[in-house]
């Protein structure tokens, strides 16, 4: 159930659906106004899979007719949007980009683990409703994983003055922006993510601290009152 909290940090949120045609459903990006919230001071990667460019859910609903719902590329859009109000610097990386090559505090990876939706005819309602299971795992600038969390996003839209298909395209963008509310709420007390903040600029601490060690036995290895020139 969408707290009133995570309504309201969403609540001007601009869907911009497209008309569907029957059991076909076509989404355009939505938008997201800029939060208030305090930005998080460090570079991160993002990493899109590649059904975020060209999600498509299908199903056939017994006794019903089948739906296609096309997500397009709003994933990504979402996210990309999301990560610039957080964080300071974002790089969304290409397919065949190493993230271990670039200068980057973190990498976070976005994926959708289930994608589920509920007609009328279904609830015996007159609303269609939508879940959306999204997974955001990080890593550190080593690649280890230091955080895997499933997001958990539910839209539901009336029919009464909205067609079928309108009717779920509303629920599907409400179902993302409860995810985006969630994610700014909650995001760095669920994954830590602030505390990896300036990984990117420290490449070389492993010698660093190799040469002060080095250095501090030899100090203790000189006689007293000696001098390194």
């Amino acid at each position: 159930m969408n707290s009133p909290k995570r309504t309201l940090v969403f609540g001007l949120l601009a869907s911009g659906l497209l008309a569907g045609c029957g059991g076909n459903v076509t989404l355009k990006a939505p938008t997201i106004p800029e939060p208030l919230l305090e930005q998080i001071d460090m570079s991160v990667g993002v990493r899109m899979p590649e059904n975020f460019e060209h999600f498509v859910h299908e199903e056939e609903i017994y006794g019903s007719q089948s739906w296609s719902i096309d997500l397009g590329r709003s994933n990504a859009a979402l996210f990309e949007q999301l990560f610039a109000y957080m964080f300071s610097r974002v790089v969304v990386l290409a397919p065949g980009d190493d993230p271990q090559l670039m200068p980057i505090d973190a990498l976070i990876e976005p994926s959708i683990d289930a994608f589920e939706f509920s007609t009328p005819e279904q609830s015996n309602t007159e609303a269609f409703a939508v879940w959306i299971r999204y997974r955001v795992k990080v890593y550190d600038p080593e690649g280890k994983l230091v955080s895997n969390w499933p997001v958990a996003a539910y839209g539901k839209s009336q029919t009464t003055m909205l067609g079928d298909s309108e009717a779920l395209q509303q629920a599907a963008v409400l179902a993302m922006r409860d995810a985006a509310a969630l994610m700014i709420m909650k995001f760095d007390n669920v994954t830590r993510i602030s505390s990896l903040a300036g990984g990117a600029s420290q490449p070389t601490s492993p010698l660093l601290r190799r040469q002060q060690s080095t250095e501090a036995g030899e100090q203790a290895a000189a006689p007293e009152g000696a001098t390194s020139e």
